[in-house]
């Protein structure tokens, strides 16, 4: 097997063989893509294998690179790579994570490119010791702080915007590590669940509007952190509660400490989280996900019927709201694709082309459920069409009579500034098409989207709680046009080791 000297590998860094894998090979698509999810373990003598498996659960947040940082008396050891969290941990990547204490991230690029430079949690040494960062959301301003700190001096390692985060918490002349980090918090804006560590403590925050979740729990005599509760029951976890917006907590050897620093504002959770995003086993914003999702199939069966004879879903996602539009419509429920599971995010495409063989690498056609049949075909959202569109095609040559579209969140009309990678409008089907035109495009029979009162409904919030600006424009904050500044400027190629020890300065 030839050496791999791809940055996209984490193994081949330590000049191991290796499979080649490049974003090349990535699996094409019009899905939207996830993005990021934190885990955090303190005071358990399995913190890195746990924080592992906690990563593990949350694979669905970020399929693009991994890490962890464990932490004893001021020393932090890292471990990090490009590529799912099963190959990016073997048994001997954890083995130095030694300490009672640990902190893991895995990765979507919505901000910055994928490449190890941008792989989390970030470790630096600094004036005051030595931290480590681990971050989900996008902050809108990143961009023109990233400029303001460059114009005083400040080198840059990543384009990540979680580095600006970091450089502010360095620049800060308070003593206390946590206090640093509220102060670098204050002067940030946008979306923010955040594990941090000096060493010495575990630092866990949400930002004041509360856009994505987080959860403590309670292991042992030690604390859990993680951004979905699924990632607490794997390591056997106690829930405790949801990290409150705008909550700072700290996990020290005196116990758990709650700070509130910062002034109210209004919330605004993602409500795409209950969509697609969140693992639907996860308790979200004070609701299971899988029941919200059942109700966003009720409510799109009690306003979008049609005569068929199944309800099909496009797995995984889709398949609670597909089951809630079976059950209030009455119409048998059926799997028509059968998924398959071994396929990781890369793959190797045949040199002869094969019709739709994205789709079909991934989703095969049941032939005996779909042939003659007149079929609901339940998707979460549509964001360019071409994969949907692959789809239903390949329902029609498996001998469908009819196909019904029905998509169980609204229309995606317009970006997403706050952690999902849908920054391109001109990239969205539903931004520049009537629902007419997406249907003739898609080939089916008729298509209805889900309102955005069905969808907050079936959230049983109040929809002033709620981010909705992918669907209606109404951004909670200034976007990142307004600080005139992208902040993505790109001015080397890492080619450094992710194996990395640090100790107190």
């Amino acid at each position: 097997m030839p050496l791999c000297r791809s940055e996209s590998c984490a193994d081949c860094l330590h000049g191991g063989q290796c499979s080649p894998r490049s974003d090349a090979m990535r699996m094409p698509g019009d899905s939207l893509h996830e993005e990021c999810g934190v885990c955090g373990v303190f005071n358990h003598e399995d913190a890195a294998t746990l924080t592992y498996l906690g990563l593990y659960a949350l694979q669905h947040r970020g399929q693009e690179g991994a890490g962890i940082v464990s932490f004893e008396d001021g020393q932090l050891t890292a471990h990090r790579g490009v590529g799912l969290v099963s190959d990016v941990f073997k048994r001997h990547r954890l083995a130095p994570l030694e300490g009672n204490n640990a902190i893991g991230h895995v990765r979507y690029s919505t901000f910055g490119t994928s490449t190890l430079k941008n792989v989390q949690p970030l470790v630096v040494d600094y004036a005051g010791g030595s931290m480590a960062l681990g971050h989900n959301g996008n902050l809108v301003n990143a961009g023109a702080l990233r400029r303001d700190l460059e114009a005083d001096g400040h080198i840059f390692m990543s384009t990540t915007d979680t580095e600006v985060i970091l450089h502010l918490v360095a620049r800060s002349k308070k003593k206390r590590f946590v206090d640093r980090l509220i102060g670098a918090l204050k002067e940030v804006v946008g979306a923010y669940c955040l594990i941090a560590t000096d060493g010495r403590c575990l630092v866990a925050a949400r930002d004041p509007q509360g856009f994505r979740p987080l959860w403590l729990g309670k292991l042992d005599d030690g604390y859990v952190v993680a951004s979905e509760t699924c990632a607490l029951d794997i390591v056997g976890a106690d829930w405790v509660r949801e990290i409150e917006p705008g909550e700072i907590l700290v996990a020290s050897g005196s116990g758990v400490e709650a700070f509130h620093p910062f002034e109210k504002v209004p919330l605004r959770k993602c409500i795409f989280e209950f969509v697609y995003l969140a693992r639907p086993d996860s308790f979200i914003f004070g609701q299971s996900v899988d029941e919200v999702r059942k109700r966003l199939g009720r409510n799109l069966a009690k306003v979008a019927p049609v005569d068929a004879d199944i309800v099909m879903a496009v797995p995984d996602s889709s398949n609670p709201a597909a089951l809630g539009y079976a059950h209030e419509s009455g119409l048998p429920f059926d799997m028509g694709f059968i998924r398959n599971h071994y396929v990781g995010r890369t793959f190797i495409e045949p040199e002869q082309q094969i019709r739709d063989f994205g789709v079909k690498i991934k989703l095969n056609p049941a032939r005996n459920v779909i042939e003659g049949k007149r079929i609901v075909l339940i998707d979460d959202s549509i964001v360019r069409g071409t994969t949907c569109k692959k789809i239903t095609k390949t329902l029609y040559r498996m001998g469908a009579k009819e196909i019904h579209f029905r998509v169980s969140a609204p229309a995606i009309i317009n970006s997403c500034h706050y952690g999902i990678d849908t920054r391109d409008p001109s990239r969205l089907i539903a931004a520049n098409n009537s629902v007419e035109e997406i249907r003739q495009f898609l080939g089916v029979d008729s298509l209805i989207y889900q309102d955005i009162a069905g969808l907050v409904d079936a959230t049983v919030s109040p929809e002033d709680e709620f981010c909705l600006a992918c669907f209606n424009n109404a951004y909670p904050t200034p976007t990142p046009a307004a600080y005139s500044c992208d902040g993505n400027t790109v001015r080397y190629k890492d080619t450094s080791t992710d194996h990395l020890h640090y100790s107190k300065g």
